[in-house]
């Protein structure tokens, strides 16, 4: 017995010494991966992966051990770079491995999935390319839960293999260039509860597999391309809380089957091509807090059901063709806060009494509504935007306006509200956006709204009949960013105060009664973008104080044209407007949202510009009393597109600075008192589209290359001394007779002589003929019968009207040279 003891105990020891050299082994082989790793990794900013082999491998940053052996390893947001190699699928023990977040390129080696433990893989937010393995779950991974790719370079089809991988519970392939179909293996994934694969380029329909998914709670393949219907197995997700679906081809109606989705909350189709009306079904989603279906096709309108969604926050159906009435079962849908319903074929008067008291935003704008907006609207305490642009509202804004004290927009511009402004507008303290342009108001503007000024960043007044003062009372903590109160009555001068708003960035008063001079104080104002005082009755010379270095650093619209301004032009603030000198474009402040219209002169026609791009550039100073040289700096300002100083009195020669001018798109210089020739180096603006030289006194040769052998006579008309093409009129040593001065009916052309010469001798012998043979005609009558009465008397009084007329002609002459007569 103490023999079989002995025995068991050296047998026990044995095992355990092996036990212990195998574990040693393996954790050896641990080590040895991640050495493998390190040497691959080219950056590490902050020597995450400081593993050596001084220190024991458990201990290293990120590294977790169980049982002797690695079983995690993150290094995730380490800023790393680098390949992942495949040696790394030898940590036979691994069951999580997080990179996500780093700056890993190469491929993903199809050595990771053959890793047996592995449960968590999480490659989120790298660079990685390539495909994945196409059989990524066939030879191990057989306990892979979490899957994480999204934000790579990722392309390929998604393997059908995936659906091998039968413990999946989170997959996450987002924004890489996925392509192909949707694999309908993909069903067979039955634990799934997220999947995510938008932002690739997925084609195909969406597979009716899907539906095989009973405990998938989100769904996203949101922008792609999928086409085909939404299947009616999307019914069966009964676990469904999320269904992202926007941005693809997906056509068709919605199936009534979602009606079983009774724990959805979010529903988002927008950006499809969805057809056909709305089920009844859509009233069972009782859950339902996001409605999303923005730019579709749907037709006719809500039905009654909709009312049921008592839980519904948001309303997104924009930019659809829905016509109906809204039903008034939308009454009960008390926590509804957002209804956007813009771009519709909505018609008649907004039903003001549907909406829940604590909705936020109300959008019907690009619609048909008619009527007025009620008195009721006050109602609305929580209401902080209110958006009804481009319908056919009618009456005035009521002034329970005023109770709305968290109101921050309104946008009622292109309606047809007339009346006066109310001046319960100056009890919203909060209004940060005030447009409504281009209707009928009348009356003057409250000047209080001056006071809003801490608040108020866009005031948008424009087209109404507006009259009186613009307020004077703008504070030191102005916070308005543009102020346009074009096409109005507007009187006075321009207020001082307004060079308190720092912030301002377009000022437009164009088309006013304003009586001024020009606004030294703006020089302060250095963000300000669009100046436009066109059309006034300012008057004055512009000689620039220069408070500032540099004024008006950012301007790129400076329009002072149709006024009574004097004097040499502004060569001072000409010479500032750095924004017209290698001008790049900016998408990242307000100035890129800017959308008011606005008209610029161009050959003398004014066009609308719908929106102002930031690169956009313009200099009109046009119908003024501006006199002397165009200044030779004006080259400076390369970035400059448009540029018209017509209708002036400027003198002197036209700078060769201006082929500097490299953008310029229209140059207008018409009508005033230039001489000398005009530049070759112009000939350089390879973007000119329209120029206007007409009515000055240039001479010479026209230049002849690029654009301006696209320019016709009208560029050039009433410039005596010019020659050349397009003119008829040549220019010496171009084998003519004629000057440079000549008209253009002098012209020595000898094509031109020729035909006119050919055609006077045509015309000659074809009336000698015809005269001849009525001549003989009329003789041979005259004699065989007489002559005839009537001829003899048509004759006569023709003769006698034609001797009258020589008389009075002979009589006024001499009554010309002898005045004392009369």
């Amino acid at each position: 017995m103490e023999i079989f003891s002995n025995f068991c105990l050296l047998l026990l020891l044995a095992v355990s010494s092996f036990q212990f050299l195998v574990t040693s082994t393996d954790l050896k082989t641990d080590e040895s991966c991640l050495l493998t790793l390190k040497s691959h990794i080219t950056s590490d900013p902050h020597n995450t992966t400081n593993w050596t082999t001084n220190s024991p491998v458990c201990s290293w940053t990120g590294v977790t051990c169980r049982r002797n052996r690695v079983t995690e390893l993150n290094i995730s947001n380490a800023e790393l770079a680098g390949a992942i190699p495949p040696q790394l699928g030898n940590l036979s023990a691994l069951v999580s491995l997080d990179m996500d977040s780093n700056f890993f390129n190469g491929s993903v080696p199809p050595s990771l999935f053959n890793i047996p433990t592995l449960e968590v893989l999480i490659l989120r937010n790298n660079s990685l390319s390539g495909s994945l393995p196409a059989d990524m779950c066939r030879n191990g991974a057989s306990r892979l839960r979490y899957l994480w790719f999204t934000i790579n370079g990722l392309f390929g089809e998604i393997p059908a293999s995936l659906g091998m991988c039968e413990q999946l519970e989170n997959v996450r392939l987002s924004a890489n260039n996925f392509s192909g179909n949707l694999p309908r293996e993909i069903g067979n994934l039955t634990r799934l509860k997220e999947l995510y694969v938008r932002g690739n380029k997925l084609t195909g329909n969406i597979p009716k597999e899907i539906g095989n998914l009973k405990n998938l709670e989100i769904l996203h393949i949101g922008g792609n391309s999928l086409t085909g219907f939404l299947p009616r197995e999307i019914g069966n997700n009964t676990a469904l809380l999320e269904l992202y679906l926007w941005g693809n081809d997906i056509s068709g109606n919605i199936p009534k089957e979602i009606g079983r989705l009774n724990k959805i909350k979010i529903f988002d189709m927008g950006g499809n091509h969805l057809n056909g009306s709305l089920p009844s079904e859509i009233g069972n989603m009782t859950s339902l807090s996001l409605l999303y279906l923005i730019d579709n096709n749907l037709i006719d309108g809500f039905p009654e059901e909709i009312g049921r969604l008592n839980n519904l926050q948001i309303m997104y159906v924009s930019y659809n063709k829905l016509t109906s009435p809204l039903p008034p079962t939308m009454s009960n849908m008390s926590s509804l806060e957002m209804i956007w319903l813009s771009s519709n074929f909505f018609r008649g008067n907004i039903p003001w009494g549907i909406f829940p008291p604590n909705v936020k935003e109300i959008d019907f704008s690009n619609n048909l509504y008619e009527g007025y907006i009620l008195p009721q609207i006050g109602r609305f305490r929580n209401l902080t935007y209110l958006n009804i642009i481009e319908n056919n509202l009618l009456g005035t804004l009521p002034s329970t306006i005023g109770n709305l004290s968290n109101l921050r927009t309104i946008l009622l511009h292109s309606n047809k509200l007339s009346g006066e402004i109310p001046s319960s507008i100056c009890k919203l303290t909060s209004l940060e956006f005030f447009h409504m342009s281009n209707n009928t108001l009348e009356g003057q503007i409250p000047q209080c709204l001056g006071n809003l000024s801490k608040s108020l960043q866009v005031l948008h007044l424009k087209q109404n009949n507006i009259h009186g003062l613009i307020p004077s009372s703008f504070t030191k903590d102005c916070a308005l960013v543009s102020l346009n109160l074009n096409s109005n009555q507007f009187g006075g001068i321009l207020s001082h105060s307004l060079a308190n708003c720092r912030q301002l960035q377009v000022l437009d008063i164009g088309n006013n009664e304003i009586r001024d001079v020009f606004p030294f104080w703006m020089e302060t104002l250095l963000d300000l973008r669009v100046l436009v005082l066109k059309s006034n009755k300012f008057f004055g010379t512009i000689l620039p104080l220069l408070k500032t270095s540099a004024p008006f650093p950012k301007l790129q619209v400076f329009d002072i044209a149709q006024n009574g301004f004097s004097g040499s032009l502004p060569d001072g603030y000409l010479n500032s407007f750095i924004a017209m000198i290698d001008v790049k474009e900016n998408v990242t402040d307000w100035f890129h949202k800017y959308d008011e219209s606005m008209g610029i002169v161009i050959k003398g026609l004014e066009q609308s510009v719908e929106r102002i791009l930031t690169t956009f550039t313009t200099i009109d100073m046009s119908n003024n009393n501006f006199s002397g040289n165009i200044p030779e700096s004006m080259g400076k300002l390369n970035s400059l597109r448009y540029l018209n100083f017509s209708r002036n009195s400027l003198t002197g020669r036209i700078p060769s600075s201006l082929g500097s001018m490299i953008t310029l798109e229209s140059l207008d210089l018409s009508s005033n008192q230039l001489d000398g020739e005009i530049p070759g180096q112009m000939t350089g603006l390879t973007f000119l589209a329209k120029l206007n030289l007409s009515m000055n006194n240039l001479v010479g040769r026209i230049p002849q290359s690029h654009q301006f052998n696209t320019f016709e006579n009208d560029s050039y008309v009433g410039n005596e001394g010019l020659c050349g093409l397009p003119l008829t009129r040549k220019c010496e040593g171009d084998g003519g007779t004629n000057l440079p001065g000549k008209l253009p009916d002098e012209s020595d052309d000898a094509d031109d002589d020729d035909f006119v010469d050919g055609l006077t001798w045509l015309v000659v012998f074809l009336g000698y003929g015809c005269g001849v043979v009525i001549g003989v005609s009329m003789m041979y009558f005259m004699f065989q019968y007489g002559w005839p009465i009537w001829l003899m008397k048509l004759s006569v009084g023709v003769e006698y009207k034609i001797e009258k007329i020589k008389r009075s002609n002979r009589r006024i002459k001499k009554n010309e040279k002898e005045p004392w007569r009369d």
